[in-house]
């Protein structure tokens, strides 16, 4: 809960702001070096890539952000372009199309580099999570669970301060880097390329979609009255797209075996 991590005069670094350029850092070291390893691409090409996903998933971050409550920041614009206030399904959506057509264009192996991108997506977000636990964003609900959390300061954005919240920040780091833990583990075992991004993508849409029911952000928007979110939403069409390909996609593993 320190949403300035050092302030030195006029000059601050945000809490929030460093966990996102770490975790970018760690994600970009991990792809390169497997994307060098697995398939013998070069640095310039796994830092062109790295470039591209920054912009990327902040442009697409910041408009779902947008399309989420639009009247708050039509009216105050200049809080669209604060420090803090990311849509990671926003980012994720905007980052896949370029993932392709990248891997595409430079001749890469699509599947199987997308689920090397599985693990560096888990490391950005995870740590993206820490920061938004420090900054107060995507705060939970007041509750009287041993596991809350109560934010004390008035820098932050969770909303009433000095009560306890669900961490859903926490909860959802604790998920992310769960399955990252699991896809690691499931590596050795994988039937054909691109099953561990899949996987990634409906264990979190899963998770994403209980923690939801947490939260206590109420203007992240609803598409049905208070009980579906956007994300949820989003959470679903994800869930049931990444089925179908994982289905079309294994069957064809199965029949190149026969």
């Amino acid at each position: 809960m320190h949403p300035i991590l050092f302030e030195f005069g006029s000059f601050t670094i945000h809490t929030y702001g460093f966990c996102i350029a770490l975790g970018a850092v760690l994600g970009g070291l991990y792809m390169w070096r497997q994307g060098m390893k697995q398939y013998g691409w070069s640095f310039d090409q796994a830092n062109t890539l790295f470039v591209l996903l920054i912009i990327a998933g902040v442009v697409g971050g910041k408009l779902f952000l947008l399309f989420e409550n639009p009247s708050i920041y039509l009216s105050k614009p200049s809080k669209l372009f604060s420090g803090s206030g990311f849509v990671f399904y926003g980012s994720l959506l905007t980052a896949i199309p370029v993932m392709l057509w990248y891997f595409k264009k430079n001749k890469l192996p699509v599947a199987g580099m997308l689920d090397i991108m599985a693990v560096v997506t888990c490391i950005v977000h995870g740590f993206g999570r820490i920061g938004c636990f420090n900054a107060g964003c995507c705060y939970g609900l007041p509750t009287d669970h041993f596991l809350s959390v109560t934010f004390t300061d008035k820098t932050c954005q969770a909303n009433p301060l000095n009560t306890p919240l669900y961490p859903t920040q926490l909860y959802e780091a604790v998920l992310i880097f769960g399955i990252l833990l699991f896809i690691l583990i499931h590596k050795r075992y994988k039937k054909f390329d691109g099953q561990q991004f899949l996987l990634y993508l409906i264990l979190y849409a899963i998770g994403r979609s209980f923690l939801e029911t947490l939260r206590g952000d109420l203007d992240r928007g609803f598409i049905i009255g208070d009980w579906l979110s956007n994300s949820q939403f989003i959470s679903l069409l994800v869930i049931l797209g990444a089925i179908y390909f994982y289905v079309k996609l294994n069957r064809k593993a199965i029949l190149t075996k026969r």
